[in-house]
């Protein structure tokens, strides 16, 4: 079951930190937006968060499975709930960005209709709070890649 989450944030950092190695930029946007949880039940298994960053354009800012969870459509769930969520309140696009090292992610969004839109060149580093030596599937991770999607 996927549903809004309205507790506390704090609780949940560990998935935050499933999907982005930087505290700082976690802190940063923590508890903006809103924040849907998957629940099979046994606790709870992904996030997606949503923010609203101008007149019918969102971010999806924040999305994560639990490693024993993946490969069974969960994210696939959390990214068509909050995609519908951001539309029952006006956007018209939804925004996202990922590391370019990833290209698993960047498969996975497209397969959900996201479109390459621009590359942040040096965005993963030690002053954003990120380790010196991030690598993803032996690439260094150095770059964002933004998607978007419309209707």
């Amino acid at each position: 079951m996927i549903a809004e989450y309205t507790g506390d944030r704090a609780a949940l950092l560990p998935l935050f930190v499933l999907a982005d190695d930087s505290l700082t930029e976690i802190a940063s946007y923590l508890h903006a937006g809103t924040v849907l949880v998957a629940d099979d039940g046994d606790g709870r298994t992904g996030h997606v968060q949503m923010i609203e960053i101008e007149p019918e354009t969102w971010e999806l800012k924040s999305l994560a499975v639990q490693a024993s969870q993946r490969g069974k459509g969960v994210g696939r769930l959390l990214v068509e709930a909050g995609l519908a969520h951001a539309r029952r309140h006006g956007a018209r696009r939804v925004v996202l960005a990922t590391g370019a090292a990833d290209v698993g992610l960047l498969r996975f969004y497209q397969r959900l209709g996201f479109r390459l839109l621009r590359i942040e060149r040096d965005a993963f580093t030690p002053a954003a709070g990120y380790p010196a030596e991030l690598f993803v599937d032996g690439i260094r991770l150095l770059d964002r890649v933004w998607l978007d999607r419309t209707w």
